[in-house]
């Protein structure tokens, strides 16, 4: 008798199809697409053998564009309109860039970054979105259909409005999200399956325009990021700018009298020195105003304040992760200018343990992703039982009255994550509360950046500190934030989708954890004298209250006692001392003590005038 293959509605009718899962590494000045087959990853190349896609967009005139190395071989010729490293603008406004050396027609727009371009302006959403669209092409040709699902990976310092870019990115490429995963977490995975590893690792992550640091524990399957850091506008492009600046200044030239063209030229011949000074000592290369000389020693020179900038992120990690330098097992090496070798002698100097670059460093990434895409398409085989554990970058919080921050969620906190604290109204009768949500290291929300606002209206109009509010931050897998708020009593809610229209500015995410910690007994200060100041003027509303309700009570040398307290602690909340304040509240509160007696003892008294003893049982 025959046998009937039976499968759900839009479901394939062979049970044994697998999907077409991939991971995808959206790099500053390389992209690259994998796969797995028959559990191993592998990166997809193109026609010509080649598994690098250069991060490259021309537009052109007629409204179509060209993505890769052809654009390369046309930057001189047409300046204006090849596009390149144009991640490190994902998420980012036009304030928030260094513009000195691109030779691009940004537009003065608020909002996100927009280039104009031959096609019309541009972001660069619409760049990235053009190179996935390549690499998925790439995909289907090799895979042989499209593609189910994808993983892609980001900085691990890419912020909530960078990581929401490269997913509305990936949106307009016609790509479904899986997960978006941090590069380092995703070298990681590559390296940790690869190898059967356990202990601590350190991952060094240096590419084109991102630098990421990570401390993860692998552990029996499960991979746990203990701490992560780095710096979203640091990578080889920046060694490049360096090593113009220092021919320019050798000729006497300055970047303000280069054309578009020769700005071009001189970056592209500085990357090319840059790269072949890894393999020999000295090179000589033919530039746009004669021959460019460069040693390793000097160009070590010229760049080591940058590489500094890497070790002092990288302490800063560790320190975070409570791990000393001795218990690393081992560093990974993630990202094509850790091929520097000035990098490999700096990690060796500093940790002393093994450096793992054996995986090609410009393959790892997506290999990783590959990994963890065909496992959430449900394609686990008996030795994929691991569990990735990541975590945020940076904390997030809400303003509270004084405009201090209520930290919510401290940086490197595993996610995906919930978390949820009560707060109450300020003022009696208070119908509305208007929530700011923000992000950063600093006590006060000045100091910090401003993530989303949304209120919460309906409130039934109780007592001062009576409402329970309960406000709940969610950061899913991606590390992309949700906030809402709920009144216990009324059931009255809230809630907002953080989605900012552009990031944090070049320095702003280091300038947050430097002035975090360089500030941070100032900012205890400051924050102890505004709870104190929130603190007086609650009571002193309160009291004034309870006078003009019930001053009746009192004898006319208890109500002038009291407002000497009042007064006295009015005059001292306008000042900058938080124990003064801290000791006139008290001062008024016990100056009130009886007051408060004698307005209990009434209200018990109404309330029980007129009633009978059984009544009362």
């Amino acid at each position: 008798m025959a046998l009937l293959q039976i499968s759900e509605p839009g479901e394939s009718p062979d049970p044994h199809q697998s999907k077409r899962a991939v991971g995808i590494d959206l790099g500053t000045t390389h992209s690259l697409i994998a796969t797995v087959r028959s559990g191993v990853a592998e990166c997809l190349s193109d026609h010509d053998g080649r598994v690098l896609l250069p991060s490259a967009v021309r537009y052109h005139a007629d409204r179509t564009t060209s993505v890769g190395q052809t654009v390369l071989e046309c930057r001189s010729s047409d300046p204006l309109n090849c596009f390149v490293s144009f991640k490190r603008w994902m998420g980012r406004g036009y304030k928030d860039i260094n513009r000195s050396l691109s030779p691009y027609r940004f537009l003065d727009r608020e909002g996100l970054l927009t280039i104009d371009s031959a096609a019309g302006p541009k972001t660069a959403i619409d760049m990235s979105a053009e190179v996935l669209r390549s690499l998925a092409q790439r995909a289907q040709e090799s895979l042989g259909g499209d593609i189910d699902g994808a993983v892609i990976t980001v900085p691990a310092y890419f912020d909530d409005a960078q990581r929401q870019a490269t997913k509305d990115a990936a949106t307009l490429a016609g790509i479904k999200v899986l997960r978006l995963l941090n590069e380092p977490t995703a070298a990681a995975i590559a390296y940790g399956l690869d190898q059967g590893e356990e202990g601590l690792f350190l991952v060094y992550d240096l590419g084109g325009g991102t630098f990421d640091v990570s401390v993860l524990r692998f552990s029996r399957g499960v991979f746990e990021v203990l701490a992560t850091g780095g710096d979203s506008a640091l990578g080889g492009d920046d060694f490049d700018a360096l090593i113009v600046q220092a021919w320019l200044k050798d000729l006497g030239l300055s970047l303000d009298s280069l054309s578009p063209s020769d700005r071009h030229r001189w970056l592209i011949l500085a990357r090319e020195a840059k790269e072949r000074l890894s393999a020999f000592e000295s090179v000589t290369l033919e530039g746009p105003l004669g021959q460019q000389l460069l040693d390793r020693n000097s160009f070590e020179t010229i760049t080591k304040p940058l590489l500094d900038k890497t070790m002092i992120v990288l302490r800063r990690v560790l320190r975070d992760a409570s791990v000393e330098i001795e218990a690393l097992k081992g560093a990974i090496l993630v990202g094509g200018a850790t091929r520097m070798p000035q990098v490999h002698r700096a990690l060796t100097s500093l940790l002393g343990c093994p450096i793992h670059c054996h995986l090609d460093p410009d393959e790892v990434v997506a290999m990783g992703a590959a990994l963890q895409a065909n496992l959430l398409l449900g394609q686990r085989s008996a030795s994929d039982d691991w569990l990735l554990l990541d975590v945020i970058p940076l904390s997030l919080g809400i303003e509270t009255m004084g405009g201090l921050v209520e930290k919510i969620i401290p940086r490197n906190t595993t996610i995906p994550v919930s978390r949820s604290q009560e707060f109450t109204t300020y003022k009696d009768g208070q119908t509305a509360m208007a929530f700011h949500v923000v992000q950063g290291e600093r006590e006060l929300v000045s100091d910090c950046r401003s993530l989303a606002r949304f209120e919460l209206r309906g409130l039934p109009p109780l007592n001062a500190g009576a409402a329970r509010i309960r406000v709940n931050f969610q950061v899913d897998a991606d590390g992309l934030l949700s906030v809402s708020a709920l009144e216990l009593n009324s059931g009255v809610h809230a809630s907002t989708i953080v989605k900012p229209s552009y990031g944090l500015g070049d320095e702003a995410i280091t300038r947050m954890l430097r002035d975090g910690v360089d500030h941070a007994s100032l900012d205890m200060q400051l924050r102890a004298l505004k709870e104190q100041q929130v603190e007086a003027e609650r009571m002193l509303l309160a009291v004034d209250a309870a006078l003009a309700a019930d001053s009746h009570l009192l004898t006319v040398d208890e109500q002038h006692a009291i407002q000497c307290a009042a007064d006295h602690l009015r005059s001292l909340a306008l000042q900058s001392d938080h124990h003064a304040i801290r000791n006139a509240i008290h001062a008024l509160s016990h100056q009130t003590d009886h007051f408060a007696a004698l307005r209990m003892n009434r209200a018990v008294s109404m309330a029980l005038s007129g009633r009978k003893i059984d009544e009362l049982a």
